[in-house]
């Protein structure tokens, strides 16, 4: 599950609707919606989001939010290293290749060193 996955999840549980009603609603397949819970999709266009925020009835904030989150969710990320010294592209590769064995400790701990740089 992505962020966003989990945001919309959280927002129909709140409002008490099953994925076939959300889906119905906003004009998508129940099975679209399911993937795109799961992290199976990619970033939904910004209509869907559009319409995602006007079903929910949310503030500005919370749409803002949300959009942000879908944006940062693709399950399929894509590291260009182009014209960066070779040990960046390494680490990229290295880091591909072993993030699935990375702790919530890890990831924190990188997460932490990114914002230090922000």
């Amino acid at each position: 599950m992505t962020p966003f996955g989990e945001a919309m999840r959280s927002l129909r549980r709140r409002k008490g609707v099953s994925q076939k009603e959300m889906a119905r609603a906003i004009g998508v397949s129940p099975a679209y919606l399911s993937a795109l819970e799961h992290g199976h999709k990619g970033t939904p266009s910004f209509d869907f989001l559009q319409r995602v925020a006007g079903y929910f009835n949310i503030i500005w904030d919370e749409a803002e939010a949300l959009f942000s989150l879908a944006r940062s969710s693709d399950p399929r990320v894509v590291l260009d290293t182009s014209g960066l010294p070779p040990e960046y592209t390494a680490f990229a590769n290295r880091l591909s290749a072993r993030l699935r064995t990375l702790s919530p400790e890890d990831i924190a701990r990188l997460e932490a060193i990114l914002e230090k740089r922000a």
